[in-house]
């Protein structure tokens, strides 16, 4: 009877779990919060059943739910690497699931690229559409400054491809099972993440034109915040490998755990490139610059 109930495949059937439902309500929630979040930032109502649910509370609610999910989710994913579930075969889907997501992210900013593209090299019908003053069609828009590519982004693209450069010294260490050096490259690795987001949100603050006033800045501050977004949550996702890493969940044959990090944070840093060379050096090219 035992032997009926034996695994004789690389195959995981996953267990029933309830995180699927649970992380589906969470971001419904969340999502629903957003807008009233949005509405109470603008001192409107959302009225739904004689009830107004502007408020950010909602959002916040849904928030702490998904981010509960994804805690648990992943501390059964982890469980299930431990206790062997995580055959060759399984390593190799998760492989495959990982590379279709960064290639669903690729596409996602392919769109602000485009978005970005479409404005700067039609600006005439670009600025129209947006209804601000222009004059042939210049791009950036007449009378706007730009910041300087030169100093701060440039600044932030050579923080990001060190970042990059040690978190491959970190996979290199954990290939050779140097523990030290892997949690030492992973903290500087993270050290470098929070430079550029702060570094950003620094520029962000003191950007001479803002996300309303042209289709310049929208179109700006959309593709370099989803970055900006994106290096967030590479941050937090290195900082998770850093914690599993000194309680040594890693092993020199088995970490994809890490290799996903790792795939994802060198995806942030060639979006990056393409963000510094087409959007802060192309597009304000002959632009009368800001400084600070």
């Amino acid at each position: 009877m035992a032997d009926a109930h034996t695994k004789n495949h690389d195959y995981h059937i996953v267990d029933p779990s309830p995180w699927p439902i649970i992380g589906g309500v969470g971001a419904l929630i969340m999502a629903l919060g957003g807008i009233a979040l949005m509405r109470d930032l603008n001192d409107q109502p959302l009225l739904m059943g004689g009830i107004d649910f502007a408020t950010p509370w909602v959002f916040l609610i849904g928030l702490v739910i998904v981010a509960y999910t994804m805690f648990a989710w992943w501390a059964d994913t982890i469980r299930e690497a431990h206790t062997g579930l995580h055959t060759r075969v399984v390593a190799l889907h998760l492989r495959y699931g990982m590379i279709l997501f960064i290639a669903s992210e690729v596409m996602f900013f392919v769109a602000w690229f485009w978005a970005f593209f479409d404005a700067s090299l039609f600006a005439d019908e670009a600025i129209q559409v947006a209804r601000v003053e222009h004059t042939g069609g210049q791009w950036p828009p007449a009378g706007l400054e730009v910041l300087d590519p030169l100093h701060l982004p440039l600044f932030n693209t050579i923080v990001l491809l060190l970042s990059g450069t040690t978190v491959t010294w970190a996979h290199h260490a954990l290939l050779h099972n140097e523990r030290g050096m892997l949690n030492f490259m992973l903290f500087v690795t993270i050290a470098l993440g929070v430079l550029f987001t702060s570094v950003q949100a620094y520029e962000y603050a003191v950007a001479p034109f803002a996300f309303s006033e042209s289709i310049y800045g929208a179109t700006f501050f959309m593709a370099t915040g989803f970055h900006g977004f994106h290096v967030l949550v590479g941050t937090v996702f290195l900082i998770v490998c850093l914690l599993r890493a000194m309680a040594g969940h890693f092993k020199p044959e088995q970490h994809f755990g890490f290799e996903a990090a790792a795939w994802y944070w060198h995806f942030v840093d060639v979006v990056w490139l393409f963000l510094f060379f087409c959007i802060y050096v192309w597009a304000s090219w002959g632009a009368p610059i800001a400084h600070h």
